[in-house]
């Protein structure tokens, strides 16, 4: 197969590191892809989110099958365009892509299937939504309706902090996603991730993950996109993972069907789980990042295979290997992030990494200029291993971190600290 993967982050280099140790891989585009991609695959620059461009590039290149890594081109319809252009494609509709895209239609989807989630209420004004704030007190969770590229949630423990975030929504900072504003109830619990295939119908379970999203040690600090993760997460034992699937997964899956927007694709579940239930707090239409990198170390080339299957309608059939191990991965991020951060700082040591089906340093935000590896973004590698246990998985992981020479990067030193 001709296969094109769309995006440019770790998520992504992960997709293409696994896709290629599928035999059935001939040829790999990504787009557009970063510096540590093209080590492994073609690069193409091309606008991910123009349905049109992207349809007519899988057809100049003979593309037989589309990956979409992040969520703003599946949002924008790039799945239903290739689809009508007789292209296979992994990712949702741009209806039911809505899971991820309106806070308030994952929330009604729940109500009508009966998942257990928090209690809400929506506002497309500020002062109803303020009034509720004072009403229900703190903490309580704002969050802006639409994609805000992982940054539209704010766990206010306080109200002046939640009526500063309703009217920092409000006032455009985070453009047209914040036009509306869902305020939730504050689950207490721990949180973990549960990753699913849907083709429209059967739902196929392919792991879970525990990710780390403040930026400081201990947990501490302001949220970020995800510092680590790890794979398996331990909270999420049999009993609970059969909850999740038959209360909160299926229904909805089923409920999107009954509406004509039927999911294919990977569904991505985040999960408060407390006194041995499990409740929805989000849904997210895509791989976690940075959650997908520890996924795929695991999982390996049979990723494909189930992509592949979910995408052709044969789920049913599909089944996953699971090896009985770990993975862990650890962001390396730019000092600054998730504030202001320099772009353009040299990073040494990459080429004398490891390269194995046990530790690979995924890119996220690098370019290549004159030889050398350059950051270009706020979370710029990802030091990923797997081990027969989380603490061997550990060691190889901040061993492949502290292997690189990177001043001006930082790392926490304590991902996984919960489980370990």
């Amino acid at each position: 197969m001709n296969i094109l993967i769309l995006g440019s982050g770790g998520r992504e280099h992960a997709l293409a590191w696994a896709v290629l140790q599928n035999p059935k891989c001939d040829k790999l585009i990504v787009a557009p892809g970063n510096a540590g991609i093209a080590q492994i695959a073609t690069c193409a620059s091309l606008d991910i989110e123009d349905a049109a461009a992207v349809a007519g590039f899988a057809d100049a290149h003979s593309i037989d099958f589309v990956i979409v890594g992040p969520e703003a081109p599946l949002a924008a319809g790039v799945a239903d365009r290739l689809r009508e252009e007789g292209v296979l494609v992994f990712g949702p509709s741009a209806q039911a892509a809505q899971l991820e895209a309106s806070k308030r239609f994952t929330k009604e989807v729940c109500a009508a299937a009966g998942a257990p989630t928090a209690g809400y209420a929506a506002f497309t004004e500020a002062e109803p939504a303020r009034a509720y704030v004072r009403e229900q007190g703190a903490p309580i969770v704002i969050k802006a309706d639409g994609l805000a590229a992982g940054k539209g949630v704010i766990v206010a423990m306080d109200e002046a902090t939640a009526i500063a975030a309703i009217d920092d929504m409000f006032g455009g900072a985070f453009g047209g996603a914040g036009a509306e504003v869902v305020i939730e109830e504050f689950m207490t619990g721990e949180e973990a991730s549960f990753f699913v295939l849907c083709d429209g119908e059967t739902v196929l379970p392919i792991g879970t993950a525990q990710d780390h999203k403040r930026v400081g040690e201990g947990d501490t600090g302001p949220n970020t996109g995800g510092m680590g993760a790890y794979s398996p997460a331990p909270v999420m034992d049999e009993a609970i993972t059969a909850q999740a699937l038959d209360e909160i997964i299926r229904p909805c899956v089923a409920e999107m069907a009954r509406r004509g927007m039927p999911y294919q694709g990977v569904l991505y579940a985040g999960l408060m789980i407390e006194n041995g239930r499990s409740r929805l707090v989000e849904y997210n239409v895509r791989f976690g990042d940075p959650e997908c990198q520890a996924l795929m170390l695991r999982l390996g080339g049979q990723a494909l295979d189930l992509m592949h299957a979910a995408a052709e309608g044969r789920l049913d059939e599909a089944r996953v290997n699971w090896a009985d191990d770990h993975a862990m991965t650890v962001v390396l991020a730019a000092r600054g992030y998730p504030g202001a951060y320099d772009k353009g700082s040299v990073i040494d040591g990459l080429e004398a990494l490891p390269e194995t089906s046990f530790e690979m340093c995924f890119h996220a935000g690098t370019v290549r200029q004159d030889g050398q590896y350059l950051a270009n973004g706020g979370r710029v590698l990802n030091a990923t291993a797997r081990g027969a246990t989380l603490a061997e998985a550990r060691a190889r992981a901040y061993a492949l971190a502290e292997s690189i020479d990177w001043p001006e990067g930082f790392y926490r030193s304590d991902i996984g600290w919960r489980a370990l």
